[in-house]
């Protein structure tokens, strides 16, 4: 990969409402750049790599993980689709979906309810209509609506994943469903049994260890990061990100969306090659957490619609509709250790 270049400026559109603030780039995948909630901004931007314009030809993680939100559709990993998807077996799917390599349609709203974009992206691979609305309402929270609609004569199968990416500091803290199942995905510097390999939140054994990954970058000193799956119960779901004295909530029902994709990142993965400026230097270690509202699982739509038996289906000509409410706010006072 050639050294990179300065960052270009893009266009950028801008909601605000009470103290929340989203920043999007329509250039880029319809990608939040920031994500202002509690007088907090929430993203992790990846200093070694600046936005560029996307090229679906190109590798995502070198020249598109440049950090922000991006939205995964129809499937997460690159993968093959299996011949059991009518008409479409045997057809690549790119990394991390189609979305982020495309420009949506945008228009642009405003009401009594709030501040509005709503973005519209037509699929390439597979004949689909993926839309996300996101609104800044008064009260400072962000709604997301979102849509998927097969446009197909053919059952289409997918999985989707929100991709939101936070710093991983010392102070990160996680707020999910206590004894939830926990399923591998990828490790990376440690030995968390292999994909698919069940836990229960929020500990992980590790050989003869316990590893209590609520507190990510403290549970283990040396370099480590893993991808893992949470299946979520039933219900509307409060899933929260402390870090600090901050906290993120999502909520949702979990009727809908059924799983939440955890990518913990301490220092154990970084995909960039030396520079041809200082070859003898490795790039630094990405410090990130990816907090992940989705369903199905895992990331590729292959194997959600293989071993995992999570993928979803839409008809031909059906919607479906799914909804995410982010809000900040204080935290809590953590309990003492017992």
């Amino acid at each position: 990969m050639p050294d990179a270049a300065p960052s270009p400026s893009f266009g950028t559109v801008e909601l605000q409402g009470g103290d929340a603030r989203v920043v999007l780039i329509p250039a880029l995948g319809g990608k939040i750049a920031e994500l202002w909630l509690g007088a907090r901004q929430w993203l992790w931007k990846n200093p070694q790599l600046p936005f560029r314009l996307p090229d679906a030809k190109a590798s995502y993680v070198l020249s598109a993980d440049s950090g922000g939100w991006d939205e995964c559709f129809p499937t997460v990993g690159a993968c093959t689709l299996p011949s059991l998807v009518r008409g479409a077996g045997g057809r690549e799917l790119p990394d991390h979906g189609e979305l982020w390599s495309q420009q949506p349609a945008l228009t642009l709203t405003t009401g009594d309810d709030g501040h509005r974009a709503h973005l519209i992206w037509t699929g390439e691979c597979l004949p689909y209509r993926f839309e996300r609305t996101v609104l800044v309402t008064p009260r400072g929270t962000v709604r997301c609506d979102y849509a998927a609609t097969n446009r197909g004569e053919l059952r289409m199968p997918f999985v989707w994943s929100a991709h939101p990416l936070l710093p991983l500091t010392g102070a990160t803290r996680l707020v999910l469903p206590d004894g939830a199942r926990v399923r591998v995905w990828a490790e990376l510097g440690v030995d968390l049994g292999g994909v698919g390999a069940e836990h229960r939140w929020p500990r992980l054994r590790s050989g003869g260890q316990l590893l209590d990954v609520s507190a990510p970058a403290g549970a283990r000193k040396q370099p480590y990061a893993c991808k893992l799956f949470v299946d979520l119960p039933r219900g509307v779901q409060s899933l929260s990100v402390i870090e600090g004295g901050a906290m993120l909530t999502a909520t949702f029902d979990a009727a809908d969306v059924t799983h939440l994709g955890l990518w913990i990142n301490h220092g154990g993965w970084n995909p960039l090659p030396r520079t041809s400026v200082l070859p003898w230097r490795k790039p630094a270690p990405y410090h990130n957490l990816g907090f992940e509202p989705a369903i199905g699982a895992p990331d590729t739509l292959s194997d959600a619609l293989g071993a995992w038996e999570s993928a979803q289906w839409l008809e031909p000509g059906e919607t479906r509709r799914w909804t995410i409410t982010w809000s900040g706010g204080i935290a809590p006072p953590m309990e003492p250790a017992r």
